[in-house]
Order: C-alpha cells, then sequence, then structure tokens
C-alpha cells in the first residue's frame, strides 16, 4: 500500500509481545508504515524483543526508527536500552532521572503525564515530546487545556483509550500523535488481524494529515 509520512506519530505499543513473534510483527508494521514501536519493559523478555526489533528496523532499510522501550522505571534500564541500539524510552510517569537518562543517551524520549504540573516538569527534564495517560480520562478538551500553558512547540501524544477514531477528534485539539495498544495489538492475535488494524491506523492518520 502507499504511504504517507508518519513522521514517527503513531506509536505501536506492543505490550506482551514474545521474542519468537517479534520478527513477524515489527517487519510487518514497518512495511504499513510505523516508524515508531515500543515494547513495554512488563513483556516477556522485552530486552530480546527489543533487540529483535532493532536488527529488523536495520535489515529494512529504518534505521531512522524510533526502536525501544515502555514501561521504562529506573535510568540502568536506559542503559540497557541503549546498548542494544535503541533509541526509543517511553515512561508511564514522570521521572526526571530517567529522562535525564535518556537525553544523556541521546535517545528520544517520551514520559507520561496527566497534570499540567507533570507536564512542565516532563519538558523542563528534556523530554522529547510528552505522553498524556490515559488521554480517555481527560479527553481532547481536557488535553487541549494543558497544551495552552505548554510551549507551542511541545509534540503531545495521546495514548490509552484511543483508537483511530478518535484522531480526528484528538487532532483538531492540537495532538501530534497517538500510541495504540489493544486496538492494533493484544497478545495471541493473529498476524493478518494486526496488519488490518495497522492499515486503519495509518489511514485515520492520512485523513488527519490530510485534513491539516
Amino acid at each position: 500500500m502507499s504511504h504517507i509520512d508518519t513522521a514517527h506519530r503513531l506509536v505501536a505499543i506492543l505490550r506482551g509481545l514474545r521474542p519468537e513473534e517479534t520478527q513477524e510483527t515489527v517487519a510487518m508494521l514497518l512495511e504499513e508504515g510505523f516508524r515508531a514501536i515500543e515494547i513495554p519493559l512488563n513483556s516477556p523478555d522485552p530486552f530480546r524483543s527489543i533487540e529483535i526489533a532493532v536488527r529488523v528496523a536495520q535489515e529494512h532499510g529504518q534505521g531512522d526508527a524510533r526502536i525501544g522501550a515502555g514501561t521504562v522505571l529506573h535510568p540502568r534500564d536506559v542503559e540497557r536500552l541503549k546498548a542494544l541500539g535503541a533509541n526509543l524510552v517511553v515512561t508511564p510517569n514522570t521521572d526526571t532521572a530517567v529522562i535525564q537518562a535518556a537525553r544523556n543517551a541521546a535517545m528520544h524520549v517520551y514520559p507520561g503525564v496527566f497534570t499540567p504540573s507533570e507536564a512542565h516538569q516532563a519538558v523542563a527534564a528534556g523530554a522529547s515530546g510528552l505522553k498524556f495517560f490515559p488521554a480517555s480520562v481527560l479527553g481532547a478538551s481536557g488535553i487541549k487545556a494543558i497544551m495552552t500553558v505548554l510551549p507551542t512547540d511541545t509534540r503531545c501524544y495521546a495514548v490509552g483509550g484511543v483508537c483511530p477514531d478518535d484522531f480526528a477528534t484528538y487532532g483538531a485539539a492540537g495532538l501530534y500523535g497517538f500510541g495504540l495498544g489493544s486496538d492494533l495489538y493484544r497478545p495471541g492475535m493473529e498476524l493478518q488481524q494486526i496488519r488490518t488494524n495497522a492499515r486503519a491506523a495509518i489511514k485515520a492518520l492520512a485523513a488527519l494529515v490530510g485534513a491539516s
């Protein structure tokens, strides 16, 4: 299928991914146009899966893809990810030590935020962008209100309870991107179903980009 420039605006959150299914899953997502892959550290053997994902991206000529981990809670995990060649760190919370460790390692870091205070703390610590989580609780209007007091160049992502059908609403509120978990991938899901979900997400993003 023809690809739009996702510019890392869609993040595939592959919670529960196993090493033995990583190669085909990541390869398929890259083929469909995803350029950001997050494997949470509470998945089975996550560092092995991330190592495989990094290799797959390189083999597919996507060295600029953002490949790494979610649910990163400790600076030591940042060091281990960097050693594997990963370049993406996503956290569920606002931990300045993790943010600064990732920045010092020249990695992209997206901390989870929910309040204006957390958002400003994350920006001040050097976050690449912000993960508003759970986005469905704040809603597009709630996130928009917080964004009005942030630096205008802050890239904000909606994560948690957001599906492709919601992209237009959140995009209109000023959100830059989206993290997709169970609407894209769940453990045990057939590869073809993941592909169908991926295409629906790319199509929804294309519609949003085309309307902007």
